[in-house]
C-alpha cells in the first residue's frame, strides 16, 4: 500500500519556497535567471578574463615602447613620444574582439544547444528574454571593462609619472576616453549580441560581426571609391571608436573624404546600429520558431 503526499501551500511555505500558485514571472526574475546562465558558462569567464587581459597586457607594452627611449622630462614628455592616454583607444580595441565573442555566445549558444526552446517555454512573451540577456550582458561587460581600464591606469601610472608621460585624470579628454573605453566595448558586445540573435548561428554571427569590425573597414579604407570613402566613418567600430578619440591621433587630411564625427556623434552612431539590430532581432524572435 502506498501513501501519496500531496503538498500544500503552507507546507511549501514552511520547506523554504514560495506558496503554490504565488509565483509571478517578472522581469527581474527573469533577469536574474539569464545572470545564473550567463555565469555559469565556461565561456563567459574566458572572455571576460581575456578582456581584462589583453587591455592590460596592451597597456603595460604600450608604456615599455614609449618609455623605452629614455628618459621623456618635462610635463608633458619629450620628442615624439605620447602621453600615455593613447594606450587605451588601441588596448580597446583588441579587446573588442573578445566581447564580440561573448555577445555572440550569449544567445546562439542556446540556439546550437537547443535551450532557447527551454527559455522561451518558460518566458511565452519571448521579448522579456531578449531584452533580460542583453541587460545582463551589458551590465557585465560594463563592470568588467571598468575594472580593466582601472586595473590597467594603476600599471601604467607610476611606470609613467616619472617621465611626464601618465595620463592626466583632470584632463576631460583623458576622463572620456577613460568612460569612452568600458561604454565602447559594451556597445560591441551589445552589437553582436543583436547580430547573434538574428542570424542564431554561432558561426555565422562571429564571422559577420569580425567583417563588419575589422575587413570592412580595412577594405573601405583600401579602396580609393568615393561611396566607399562617405560610407567608411559610419561603419559601427570606425564610428563608435570616436569616443575614444584623442588630439594626438593627428589633424584630418584636407584631402579626406567622408564625415568627420565628434566622439559622442560616432558613439550615437553605434548606439544606433545596436537599435536597429535589436530591433530587427526583437521583431523576427516574435514572429520565427525556436
Amino acid at each position: 500500500m502506498s501513501t501519496s503526499v500531496m503538498t500544500t501551500p503552507t507546507a511549501a511555505s514552511a520547506q523554504g519556497g514560495p506558496p503554490a500558485g504565488t509565483v509571478r514571472l517578472t522581469f527581474p526574475r527573469i533577469v536574474k535567471s539569464e545572470w545564473i546562465k550567463l555565469r555559469t558558462v565556461r565561456s563567459t569567464v574566458w572572455t571576460l578574463a581575456a578582456t581584462v587581459a589583453v587591455m592590460v597586457g596592451m597597456v603595460a607594452l604600450f608604456c615599455l615602447m614609449i618609455t623605452a627611449g629614455g628618459d621623456g622630462g618635462g610635463q608633458h614628455g619629450s620628442g615624439d613620444r605620447p602621453n600615455g592616454i593613447i594606450a587605451f583607444p588601441i588596448a580597446a580595441t583588441l579587446a573588442s574582439l573578445a566581447v564580440a565573442v561573448l555577445g555572440v555566445l550569449v544567445i546562439s549558444g542556446e540556439y546550437s544547444t537547443g535551450m532557447i526552446r527551454s527559455t522561451l517555454a518558460a518566458v511565452p512573451r519571448r521579448l522579456p528574454a531578449l531584452w533580460a540577456k542583453g541587460v545582463v550582458l551589458a551590465a557585465s561587460i560594463f563592470l568588467v571593462s571598468t575594472v580593466a581600464v582601472g586595473i590597467s591606469l594603476g600599471v601604467m601610472t607610476p611606470w609613467l609619472s616619472g617621465k611626464g608621460l601618465a595620463p592626466d585624470l583632470g584632463d576631460s579628454q583623458t576622463l572620456r576616453i577613460l568612460a569612452g573605453t568600458a561604454l565602447y566595448l559594451t556597445a560591441i558586445a551589445l552589437l553582436a549580441f543583436a547580430i547573434g540573435a538574428l542570424l542564431r548561428h554561432s558561426a555565422g554571427a562571429l564571422a559577420t560581426v569580425l567583417g563588419l569590425l575589422t575587413v570592412i573597414p580595412t577594405t573601405f579604407a583600401m579602396i580609393p571609391w568615393k561611396p566607399l570613402q562617405l560610407i567608411g566613418p559610419f561603419l559601427p567600430g570606425n564610428a563608435g571608436s570616436m569616443i575614444m578619440s584623442t588630439a594626438q591621433t593627428g589633424p584630418v587630411s584636407p584631402d579626406a573624404v567622408g564625415a568627420v564625427l565628434g566622439p559622442w556623434q560616432g558613439f550615437g552612431v553605434l548606439l544606433g546600429w545596436v537599435a536597429v539590430l535589436l530591433t530587427a532581432a526583437a521583431v523576427l524572435l516574435r514572429r520565427r520558431n525556436a
